[in-house]
């Protein structure tokens, strides 16, 4: 029991005043890149006919270089998504575990992709956003 009084004495205005600002911070940061691809995200991205060639005209370095940032950079969206998936705190963790899926580059991805986006409200917001932008509208496979 004194662990937990020891604990609450250690907790000062400065503290959580920095804890506070920095999720915020990454809240902010989380909402503009989710906002950036998706409206950046050509509409036939989440069709069966898309292309999925990642810098089909650099040199293999590059190339590779670029695929291995955006694997982790994926990996990290979706533990920052599920993070604010959890009750109690503020975000939007479905449409950033989806946009750290559309950064993997993992078998298997297309149904699970299709799953979250044709969730009504998901796939309503994120039309939305590219409207707001003169966008198309995203093209789904039935």
């Amino acid at each position: 029991m004194t662990w937990l009084a020891s604990f609450w004495e250690s907790i000062t205005l400065v503290n959580v005043l920095m804890g506070v600002g920095l999720f915020l911070g990454s809240l902010l940061i989380s909402f503009a890149a989710i906002g950036v691809v998706m409206v950046k995200v050509p509409p036939h991205y989440f069709s069966s006919h898309h292309d999925r060639d990642f810098l089909p005209d650099s040199p293999w370095l590059v190339r590779w270089g670029a695929v291995i940032a955006k694997n982790v950079a994926g990996v990290f969206l979706i533990l920052l998504g599920i993070v604010l998936s959890l009750p109690g705190v503020p975000g939007q963790g479905i449409l950033t575990i989806l946009l750290g899926l559309i950064f993997l580059d993992i078998p298997g991805k297309r149904p699970l992709e299709a799953k979250i986006i044709k969730r009504p409200a998901v796939l309503s917001a994120i039309n939305n956003l590219r409207a707001r932008y003169n966008k198309p509208p995203l093209e789904l496979d039935d």
